[in-house]
């Protein structure tokens, strides 16, 4: 196939577009190499012989989340989980502990309460660290 670098410059600059986006008809190849001024280019473009290709939209790349270890994590100490997030993953679990230790009869009303307040002031890390000490206290067996 001729290569109509000529064709294809001028038909760019009538078009306004790349040269990159030009269509040139690969049946009438003769015809196009014929046309050397831009009057020529002009009327193939007339007669659809020489086209300007859409332009192409932009694919949004694969969507995958990065696996990122310890070592590529940046940001402060609550910025991959905030404060407020945390602390509701602590306490809600403790709470229905104490509610069920309570419901079940293992510690009284009173027992009950006074936890419940420590839970709130952040004294327990987890579920374990106040089982240990309901254990060392002698409240739960």
């Amino acid at each position: 196939m001729a290569k109509l670098t000529l064709q294809r410059r001028i038909a760019a600059k009538i078009l306004k577009v790349g040269e990159n986006r030009v269509w040139l008809d690969p049946s009438k190849t003769e015809e196009i190499k014929k046309a050397v001024t831009r009057a020529d280019v002009r009327k193939l473009i007339e007669k659809k012989i020489i086209k300007a290709l859409p332009k192409e939209l932009k694919k949004p790349k694969e969507k995958k989340e990065k696996k990122r270890g310890p070592g590529s994590k940046k940001g402060g100490k609550y910025s991959k989980l905030g404060r407020k997030r945390r602390w509701i993953m602590t306490v809600r679990p403790l709470r229905k502990m104490l509610k069920e230790l309570r419901d079940s009869g293992k510690i009284d009303r009173k027992t009950y309460r006074e936890l419940y307040l420590k839970v709130k002031g952040g004294m327990f890390r987890s579920r374990a660290h106040l089982k240990t000490y309901l254990e060392q206290r002698g409240i739960l067996e």
